[in-house]
């Protein structure tokens, strides 16, 4: 059974860092694109990032310059670090994993494949 597990969350001040991990289990991740994903309150659904499996990276707008995501194939985990935290970056972060089958990862974060039930992120004075 496929399974995604986030960890790494917290409160943290403006300007602020944390680094976010999703271990992930029960498939084959080769055949699969990993990224991460937001939903703060009161607002839509958001991608982060996302990395394939030969670690092309791809980044939201609103995080460019300030995230990294990275992965450790061999420990099946992913890996998002957040640098220079706003207070809009306050959101529930999941890590999403799409099916290179289903199509982009972008377009089917979070209706298709598989994600977790994520870690809270708040960054406020």
């Amino acid at each position: 059974q496929a399974q995604l597990t986030e960890s790494g969350g917290g409160s943290v001040q403006p300007g602020g860092s944390l680094r976010l991990s999703c271990a992930a289990s029960g498939f084959d991740r080769t055949n699969y694109v990993m990224g991460w994903f937001r939903q703060g309150p009161g607002k839509m659904r958001e991608g982060v990032a996302s990395i394939d499996k030969n670690g092309k990276t791809l980044y939201g707008d609103s995080v460019k310059g300030r995230f990294a995501i990275y992965q450790d194939n061999a420990k099946n985990e992913l890996y998002l670090q957040m640098n220079n935290l706003k207070p809009a970056d306050t959101a529930m972060y999941h890590c999403a994993a799409v099916d290179l089958d289903t199509g982009n990862w972008w377009d089917a974060y979070g209706d298709f494949g598989y994600w977790g039930q994520g870690t809270q992120v708040t960054v406020s004075t």
